[in-house]
């Protein structure tokens, strides 16, 4: 799979956070599909909260 992010491979249409459509700019990966956001600010928050999450689950396990 290439490491480049296509809007065309994007699962959702609209960002969770805002609910406005996603941007070309603001793209990652997520359990291996592209997964989008209206911009680089709620993509970093969801990559901050994920990362959290994994940190707390390895810490207890």
């Amino acid at each position: 799979m290439s490491g480049e992010l296509r809007l065309e491979d994007c699962v959702n249409d609209t960002c969770p956070w805002s609910g406005k459509p996603v941007s070309d700019d603001s793209l990652t990966r997520y359990r291996g599909q592209v997964v989008g956001f209206c911009n680089t600010g709620c993509r970093d928050k969801f990559e901050a909260a994920i990362g959290a999450f994994d940190n707390a689950i390895k810490a207890k396990g």
